[in-house]
């Protein structure tokens, strides 16, 4: 009875061990890669799967979702500056067919080296590129960075089973000593342009103020040379209603038979009325006698005849 209990525990305790050495489970996201006696058998997929026992061995489990690593490490730019990089890699499977899961898992002897040589050859594509370039160039380059790495990485990682999804350089610093003489560089450049906008700036306001200035000078002389204009025919307007007036004044004394000589009279007064009323002085003197009167009429008359002579000779 107790043989016959012992051989059924057996039976059954080898049916476990059949059972669960014959069984796989992988997770979701993952895939499992078979050997057999040491040799690439299938692939599982997700869920459970069924194997042969003690021959079929889970040789890795590879994982289908995102992957990501920091990296820091330092490069020399072509003028012998110390720059450096802290940058975030994001990579995956390329897909999960089985010749690219197959290079997943057997390309590499460990996730170690995979991770080193991945790290390695991102950092060696980026010394590369910075060495041909100087450090004041550098900070403005990050997308230049990022598309050489992706260019010379991607042909590596397609033959490793993998695909470089993003790379993002998260911080470029120098050594001290460059960071203080960039931003005083920086400081220098901010003062030479704010000079420049300043002389810019009294220029174009000296400028504005000059052409203003001749602009309201070129009104001043239109309006002196429009107000000359407007005296002068003033004047002669008032010269000729002056010649129009005395002409009448006189043929009405030559009608009356009144002597010419009281209309002359009569104007020298109101002349020298004019003048002492726009002088400046206290005390304007003249001959206003009979005999100063006729001494002018005398003078003015040869004046006349002057001019008539004058005229008849140039005619």
């Amino acid at each position: 009875m107790d043989i016959t209990i012992s051989l059924e525990i057996g039976t059954l305790v080898l049916l476990g061990i059949l059972l669960f050495s014959s069984t796989s489970i992988v997770k979701q996201g993952y895939v499992g890669v078979t050997v057999l006696f040491g040799r690439y058998r299938r692939i599982l997929r997700p869920g459970l799967s069924f194997r042969i026992p003690f021959m079929e061995n889970v040789f890795k489990r590879i994982s289908l979702q995102h992957r990501s690593a920091e990296l820091v490490f330092q490069a020399i730019t072509s003028d012998q500056a110390n720059v450096d990089f802290k940058a975030l890699i994001i990579y995956a499977v390329q897909n999960a067919e089985e010749e690219t899961i197959k290079r997943a898992a057997f390309r590499f002897v460990d996730e170690r080296s995979f991770m080193q040589s991945l790290v390695r050859s991102i950092e060696g594509s980026i010394r590369a590129f910075v060495a041909t370039k100087k450090q004041a160039e550098i900070l403005s380059l990050r997308h230049e960075i990022i598309d050489a790495v992706n260019s010379h990485i991607e042909h590596e990682l397609n033959d490793w089973g993998f695909h470089l999804i993003n790379l993002q350089i998260n911080d470029i610093s120098f050594d001290e000593a460059i960071m203080r003489s960039m931003a005083q560089v920086v400081a220098t450049n901010n003062l030479k342009a704010a000079a420049e906008n300043e002389a810019q700036a009294q220029y174009i306001s000296k400028t504005r103020v000059a052409e203003a200035e001749a602009h309201s000078r070129r009104l001043v002389a239109e309006a002196e040379r429009d107000a000359d204009r407007l005296r002068g025919e003033g004047n002669a307007l008032q010269r000729k209603q002056i010649a129009a007036g005395l002409v009448e004044a006189e043929e009405m004394l030559a009608a009356k038979r009144v002597d010419s000589s009281l209309l002359l009279y009569t104007e020298w007064l109101e002349s020298m009325k004019l003048v002492a009323s726009n002088s400046h002085g206290n005390i304007l003197s003249f001959d206003g006698s009979l005999e100063g009167f006729d001494k002018t009429l005398k003078q003015m008359t040869l004046l006349g005849r002057s001019k008539s002579t004058n005229g008849v000779e140039a005619h």
